[in-house]
């Protein structure tokens, strides 16, 4: 696990909207990355507590206990082990879609996630946080769970706040 800035997410704007994409390759196989992002007692180890019922439409119910951040959405997109989509929020929120895509690669998978936010939010801090939780991510599935890092989040933060400066 490495914690280099070089291979953050790229910006961009959509519509009157701020998207990041991250892109990450994990040596697990897609079958294991797709349980770390839909499973119970997966997900918790890297993002939180929470259900998501897999299918469009399926409710999605995250708690993050500690911030107090709900997440109360639905299944905006959905094919079984390639894509799940839901918005990053409650029922009265901006829609803030956060969308997983998997594809074999080299005999592990690629994992391209796409976050969206209103163009008043904070792109930079979305980001960064989706940063930090990837690295969650990466750990858990090599079997070693890890507290959120706060360095990566402010150190990305700070890389994603200078693209987005580029970006106008």
């Amino acid at each position: 696990m490495t914690d280099v800035n070089e291979d953050i997410g790229k910006l961009s704007h959509v519509g009157d909207n701020l998207q990041g994409q991250l892109t990450r390759h994990f040596e697990q196989s897609p079958p294991d990355v797709w349980a770390m992002l839909t499973a119970p007692e997966k997900f918790q180890l890297w993002l939180a507590p929470g259900t998501i019922e897999l299918r469009q439409g399926g409710a999605v119910k995250i708690n993050f206990t500690d911030s107090g951040t709900v997440i109360d959405s639905k299944v905006s997109a959905y094919e079984a082990r390639k894509l799940l989509e839901y918005s990053w929020g409650g029922p009265n929120d901006p829609a803030r879609p956060v969308r997983w895509a998997l594809a074999p690669s080299g005999g592990g998978t690629q994992l391209t996630l796409t976050v969206g936010v209103p163009r008043n939010e904070d792109i930079a801090r979305a980001c960064a946080g989706w940063e930090a939780h990837l690295m969650m991510m990466m750990a858990a599935l090599e079997g070693v769970p890890m507290k959120f890092p706060f360095d990566r989040f402010k150190s990305t933060r700070e890389e994603y706040k200078a693209q987005l400066a580029k970006l106008g």
